[in-house]
């Protein structure tokens, strides 16, 4: 069988491509499709502690069998889309924008989601600042060469269609978690200067709490688990930043 590896941030510089096909015995793993793909390009068998597989666009365990025709995605630590948007009932902005937006958004996405019956609204912004993260497992090097300069900008990546599915499971826990249904979460690509808007999230409810509640859990889950990776661009170089992903939802409930 064949299946068509993706990769992206790290792995795709490494690698020097953006998809690779890969012919597998029937009945392979996931884990098997990675063994195959080190053995091709072996700059990549370090990372593995760091990486974590999504199959068809959804995270999948390493055992799970892969079938003639996947998308087996290589997903590097992440940092943390597709838009969807409900006529009726909850309402839910998910969406990935590459256009620059400014403060004015928490505005235009409150009018969109709010309703007579709502005396809350929480809106966040996420800002690139000068100031450098902490580096994505095995970027030390690079990031060590780097230290004590500024940031000139930042670059954002994203695995398009998997992050309208994964901030559609967000959605779905703040209504569960809070009773929160109208929530909006908007993510820039490509790159961003210092000082603009990266992220912005609206959490819109009857009560103050809940929305304060959902706009935090909405942010933390986008940074832990969307497949958006971010790197520091600096006069002669760049880092990634970022955390392995997190592949589900916490276990904790408020």
């Amino acid at each position: 069988m064949t299946v068509r590896v993706r990769l992206f941030a790290i792995q795709r510089e490494l690698v020097g491509a953006r998809e690779v096909p890969l012919a597998l015995p029937d009945g392979a793993t996931i884990e098997d499709g990675w063994a195959a793909l080190v053995a091709r390009f072996p700059v990549l068998a370090p990372g593995r502690s760091a990486v974590r597989f999504a199959r068809n666009g959804t995270y999948a365990d390493p055992e799970e069998p892969l079938a003639d025709g996947d998308e087996l995605a290589i997903i590097p630590p992440v940092s943390g889309g597709a838009a969807s948007e409900a006529g009726d009932g909850p309402r839910r902005i998910l969406e990935l924008r590459e256009a620059p937006f400014g403060s004015e958004i928490l505005e235009e996405l409150a009018d969109r989601l709010a309703t007579p019956q709502d005396g809350a609204v929480v809106g966040f912004i996420g800002r690139t600042r000068v100031t450098p993260g902490t580096p994505a497992p095995g970027q030390e090097a690079e990031a060590a060469r780097h230290a004590g300069r500024a940031v000139e900008s930042l670059d954002y990546e994203a695995h398009e269609t998997m992050v309208g599915s994964i901030l559609g499971q967000i959605a779905d826990e703040v209504a569960e978690r809070f009773g929160v249904a109208r929530l909006a979460i908007v993510h820039r690509t490509g790159e961003v200067p210092l000082g603009e808007a990266s992220v912005a999230i609206v959490a819109v409810s009857p009560h103050r709490d809940a929305a304060f509640l959902a706009a935090k859990y909405a942010i933390d889950e986008t940074k832990a688990r969307a497949p958006i990776w971010k790197a520091e661009r600096f006069a002669d170089g760049h880092v990634w930043i970022g955390d392995v992903a997190r592949t589900a939802a916490p276990d904790d409930r408020p």
